[in-house]
């Protein structure tokens, strides 16, 4: 999964022959799974069209600060490009190409067009990639734009080496979309919050065997534990994520996924990669008791009653919590009355860092849904109770949170 996933990131074109590969790039952005606002200065409309760059990022493309009225749409007065909303939407702006004019007004916060305005407004991390000339690539005036406009915090991706437009070959050339993109994933992947940290997610139910076709289960459908992993990847963790029977599947060269159907396996597996995370979030919602004895044959409809023996199964989250050194352990607790109460006594018994409660009693919580309503519950006993949000938010939620707290 692409660090760009999710992201919003602005385009500025400038006007250079080098132009002609943004077609490329913002397809490749899109790939990755970014939102793409093109916006370009008025004299690289000459190298690229706004209708090809608007097919490709399904967003209207600006070049100007106002549009002419449009007779068609009853318009009797020009219309405004907000180019701080433009800035203010953006999680990342490339630059790209970046010409020498470009390059010199950003560095000396000229603002004759409305990509140098949307520029001059970003709050976001700049990234530009130059493309000109090997002369002027190298003269002194656009290498000491290049020092002024990193000094402000903008990443200068380089220009390559190869055949020019002007017939010559040399340093200068605009860095290949595919090498662009992988630059700046490569740059914000090294920022990430969780860069360098393992983190071991449970996920979904457990089945416990009754006979070979039927089991003792729950509802769980896995979403909230795969998620969670989505976050962590997103936020930089390589994650290990064990998970019970689900139709869910993720698949990132960030993620180990092991699938288990028990929660004895889920046990064994848990137990085997502990030591080397650091931090384990047990969201899988883990059956407490099995049947003592699991029949070896169908269990045949031939009496009115049918009795089970179970036994407790082995409590994955106080294994974890009683286990660890330098681990953050975080669980789950889903609960129908005296909530707070009960979560409380969780985090004491079992050792807890974290514990995310839901309860049944809240709309829009609980099993099969795409929301969830929690209160997180610290080991200093902080409450800190949320409003109902997507699972997807309170993923997001909870990493922020450990961000907060552990790794500032």
């Amino acid at each position: 999964m692409s660090v760009l996933r999710g992201k919003k990131i602005v385009l500025g074109i400038s006007g250079g022959i080098a132009a002609y590969k943004t077609a490329s790039l913002v397809r490749l952005f899109i790939k990755a799974g970014a939102e793409v606002q093109v916006i370009m200065t008025p004299a690289s409309v000459d190298f690229v069209t706004p209708l090809t760059l608007a097919t490709l990022s399904k967003r209207p493309v600006y070049s100007t600060i106002y549009n002419q009225p449009d007779p068609a749409l009853q318009e009797d007065h020009p219309t405004w490009n907000k180019h701080v909303d433009l800035a203010l939407w953006a999680d990342y702006m490339l630059v790209a190409p970046a010409t020498a004019n470009t390059l010199a007004k950003m560095a000396q916060g000229n603002c004759d067009n409305l990509l140098l305005a949307v520029y001059l407004s970003a709050k976001c991390p700049v990234y530009f990639a130059p493309a000109m000339d090997l002369d002027m690539y190298k003269h002194p005036t656009t290498l000491a734009n290049f020092a002024t406009l990193t000094s402000f915090g903008h990443v200068l991706i380089p220009a390559e080496t190869g055949e020019l437009a002007s017939g010559l070959s040399g340093e200068g050339r605009m860095a290949e979309p595919e090498n662009i993109v992988a630059f700046m994933e490569a740059d914000i992947a090294n920022l990430l919050p969780l860069k360098g940290k393992t983190i071991l997610i449970t996920a979904g139910p457990t089945f416990e065997a009754i006979d070979p076709v039927r089991f003792i289960g729950n509802h769980s459908t896995g979403k909230m534990g795969f998620d969670i992993a989505k976050a962590a990847i997103c936020k930089g963790a390589q994650v290990i994520l064990i998970t019970g029977p689900t139709h869910l599947d993720l698949q990132d060269d960030a993620c180990t996924l092991i699938r288990v159907m028990s929660a004895a396996q889920m046990y064994a597996a848990c137990q085997e990669h502990f030591t080397a995370v650091d931090v384990a979030i047990c969201a899988a919602a883990v059956a407490d008791y099995r049947p003592a004895e699991i029949a070896l044959q169908k269990i045949k409809k031939s009496a009115d009653e049918l009795n089970l023996t179970l036994e407790k199964t082995q409590d994955i989250l106080a294994s974890l919590g009683l286990a660890k050194t330098k681990q953050v352990v975080v669980g789950f607790a889903l609960e129908t009355e005296n909530e707070i109460e009960h979560a409380i006594a969780k985090i004491q018994k079992k050792n807890l860092d974290l514990i995310v409660l839901n309860s049944l009693q809240d709309e829009g919580a609980g099993f099969g849904k795409p929301t969830n309503k929690v209160t997180f519950i610290d080991r200093e006993l902080q409450i800190t109770p949320m409003p109902l949000k997507s699972k997807e938010a309170v993923a997001d939620d909870l990493l922020n949170i450990l961000i907060a707290k552990y790794y500032a």
